[in-house]
This record gives C-alpha cells, sequence and structure tokens, in this order.
C-alpha cells in the first residue's frame, strides 16, 4: 500500500509492505497521518492558534510540546548552546525537532498495529522497518546540494531512519544558538539514526556546529554522519564500534 498527503506544507508519503489485514493497515495508514497533522496544530509557528504561537503568552506547556522543549533542551546542552528552538528574535521555534519527532510517532503507530515493513516519508527524511525485498534493504538517496536531479550516494537501510538539514533549498535557516548567525559551514548534514528523532535534530546540530559536528554527532547517536561543505567536499563519520 502506498499513501501521499500533504502534510506541514510538504508531501509526505508511506509505502507499506506485506500487510496481512489491509483494513487494518489503512486505518493504521490513517491514523499516523493524523498524529501528523496533530502536530502541525499545535506546533506550527505559522498558525496563530497553534500551541507554539501562544506559548509565550500562555506559558504554561502541554504534556507534548513539554516533550519536544526537553528534547530541544538536551540537545541544546550537549551541543554547547549551538541547537537552539529559539530564533535570533526570541520566538519560539519547534521546527528543528518537530518534523522528526512526529513522523517518528506516525512510525510508532503503523509499528502498534502489526505492520513491520515500511519507508514513512517525511518531506526527504526518512523511517524505514524491514526489508522491502529479502535480502535488501530500502534504499534513500542524499540529494546533491548542487543539483537537485542527482545523489550524492544512495543508502541501504534496515530498522533506522535518515534526516538531511541544507541550505540548498530554504537558504539559510539553521542558526547558530551560540552567535544568533546563520549556520554557513556546511551545505548539507545527513544522519543516519536509529529513529528519526535522534537524526533530525542531530543532522540540523551538525548544520549549526559546521565541521565540528560531524564527528561530534556520531558521538551521540549518530550511526553515520554526511556532510557537504561549502567547497562541495563530501564529509563523513561512523559511530564508534562498541570496545
Amino acid at each position: 500500500m502506498r499513501h501521499l498527503e500533504l502534510v506541514m506544507g510538504i508531501p509526505m508519503s508511506v509505502d507499506v509492505r506485506g500487510a496481512p489485514d489491509e483494513r487494518a493497515e489503512r486505518a493504521a495508514v490513517q491514523e499516523a497521518f493524523e498524529r501528523m497533522h496533530a502536530a502541525d496544530r499545535r506546533f506550527s509557528r505559522f498558525r496563530p492558534d497553534s500551541e507554539v504561537s501562544r506559548y509565550d503568552d500562555d506559558g504554561e506547556p502541554s504534556p507534548d510540546l513539554r516533550e519536544v522543549l526537553g528534547i530541544a533542551a538536551r540537545f541544546g546542552a550537549l551541543s554547547g548552546g549551538a541547537f537552539s528552538v529559539r530564533r535570533p528574535d526570541g520566538s519560539l521555534d519547534t521546527d528543528g525537532v518537530v518534523k522528526g519527532w512526529a513522523a517518528q510517532r506516525a512510525a510508532d503507530t503503523l509499528l502498534a498495529a502489526g505492520l513491520t515493513t515500511f519507508c514513512l516519508n517525511a518531506g526527504g527524511d526518512v523511517v524505514v522497518r524491514g526489508e522491502p525485498e529479502p535480502g535488501r534493504g530500502w534504499h534513500v538517496g542524499v540529494r546533491d546540494p548542487s543539483d537537485p536531479q542527482s545523489f550524492r550516494t544512495v543508502l541501504e537501510v534496515r530498522d533506522g531512519a535518515v534526516a538531511t538539514s541544507g541550505t540548498y533549498e530554504r537558504g539559510e535557516h539553521v542558526w547558530d544558538g551560540r552567535s544568533g548567525q546563520p549556520a554557513t559551514g556546511l551545505r548539507a548534514a545527513t544522519v543516519v539514526a536509529a529513529d528519526l528523532t535522534t537524526a533530525d535534530v542531530l543532522a540540523t546540530c551538525v548544520l549549526a556546529l559546521g565541521r565540528d559536528g560531524i564527528a561530534w554527532a556520531a558521538e551521540h547517536g549518530a550511526v553515520a554522519v554526511l556532510a557537504v561543505d561549502a567547497d562541495g567536499e563530501l564529509l563523513t563519520a561512523l559511530q564508534a564500534a562498541p570496545a
């Protein structure tokens, strides 16, 4: 089963394989997408009635916002302040956490319904489970920042997640929380991790930290990191194997 919807202003899709019950499969997919729509309603800074838009006035976070702010605080501390959900003007912007967090919750909904083989694509950030064919993982392309029609590499992933943060589509939209200035050292950062919440936040951290963030991310939950610097050089790091 393949399904596509526009969520958070971007196309999100799911490809489910081998589900034993078609009716239950459709119900699970519907619930998964509703969880992402609900996250958009709560966290969008473009909706004046969203909780994020009202937070600085109301001040009392819901359990979901408390969880998201907790994730942000943790990675803010780990990155020495480079990762921040406060924009340079002081306004709250949880985009660096929410898309991956919401998509991972949607994937968890599919898993809870007994769906064990799927690829959930949230605007290019991907969480996968199982194998689409025996002996082969899901193929996830990593776009070339200089050419939207080309891939720098294609990853084969099973039971994991891939997220990319870059400047090539939205410009310099990621800032270094330590200085309040746009992050300019890298053009793109891709992180492979066990879950999409971690992969998405770490990709943003790497972009904010610059070249120093590549090895840092491999020490803080990334299975692999791929980054492209301003000169187009591909830089990589792998998580250290346990001793």
